[in-house]
């Protein structure tokens, strides 16, 4: 399957100061993504490389097998929704739709409009009028009607309740269905990214941590708890990412391709959230990731 991003020691720095760095992943296409990392860790200036609004200060990244931003068929292709969900405040909703059809070569208005009625979203009202959780979904449908094959979201229901967050994700996902959609989705809120995601990207210290389908990094992932023991002890095909210790056991969070042999270990599984985590705390791994000395905690 062919790359829907795809960049190489790619890197962004503000003054002396560098906001991303080596950054080497591939994302194919056909995925939804989910972004993650701590603040600070490099993932809204990442968007901003997507989508063309940064240039690169080392590097490249392709993005649809054309570089961000090069042209307006390179811009027709991608669809952003950034954290505030940027409107024009004294435009109305008809106002959005008509500047949208005259903006886009690929416009779907009948969409547009179906998903406006959907919503119960008023024509009429202006944005600046609108809820937050009405704001991100005229951004979300204004996003979507250009018919993109890569949308970027920004934290799109950082600012949103419950509820509106469950309508926008819902939606969301309608929209990947039915537009065989690429999506790259930047979220603090590990349960949604859980819900909606089959790969993810984290980001540490603004370099890659790990990338990978969802379910394959579950399998490789495993949760050991046994005697206290070193670390080093352990095969070389087991890697360990985070650990900790006490005067009675160990636990491990390892990855591996081969399944846990020895018996003095009780093995479970990982879920998304605790390895997400893990690997934001354990920072970037280096391609042959040094065994953490244990700390001890009483």
């Amino acid at each position: 399957m062919s790359a829907a991003i795809d960049t190489h020691r790619l890197g962004r720095r503000y003054g002396r100061r560098w906001a991303l760095r080596d950054y080497d992943v591939t994302i194919p296409r056909g995925r939804v993504v989910g972004l993650v990392g701590t603040n600070g860790s490099g993932k809204s200036t990442l968007l901003h490389l997507i989508v063309g609004l940064l240039g690169p200060s080392e590097g490249s990244v392709d993005v649809l097998g054309q570089e961000p931003g090069s042209g307006s068929s390179a811009l027709a292709r991608v669809g952003f929704v950034a954290q505030d969900a940027p409107l024009y405040p004294s435009l109305s909703v008809a106002d959005h739709l008509r500047l949208g059809r005259h903006l886009n070569p690929d416009w779907d208005g009948q969409s547009a409009q179906r998903r406006v009625e959907r919503l119960g979203l008023d024509p009429g009202r202006r944005a600046g009028q609108l809820s937050g959780g009405q704001r991100a979904q005229l951004a979300l449908t204004l996003a979507v009607a250009k018919r993109p094959e890569l949308l970027v979201l920004d934290e799109p229901v950082a600012s949103l309740d419950p509820i509106a967050r469950r309508e926008f994700l819902a939606d969301l996902m309608e929209a990947v269905v039915d537009e065989e959609l690429t999506v790259v989705l930047s979220s603090h809120l590990l349960t949604d990214v859980e819900r909606v995601c089959d790969h993810v990207v984290v980001l540490a210290a603004g370099r890659v941590g790990i990338a990978g389908d969802v379910d394959e990094l579950l399998a490789t992932h495993k949760l050991l708890v046994g005697p206290p023991r070193d670390p080093e002890s352990l095969p070389a095909d087991q890697t360990v990412i985070q650990a900790s210790h006490t005067t009675r056991q160990t636990t491990l969070l390892i990855r591996s391709e081969q399944p846990v042999l020895d018996p003095a270990w009780a093995t479970a599984d990982v879920g998304l959230e605790e390895l997400v985590l893990a690997y934001m705390a354990a920072g970037p791994q280096p391609d042959r990731p040094a065994r953490p000395r244990l700390e001890v905690s009483r």
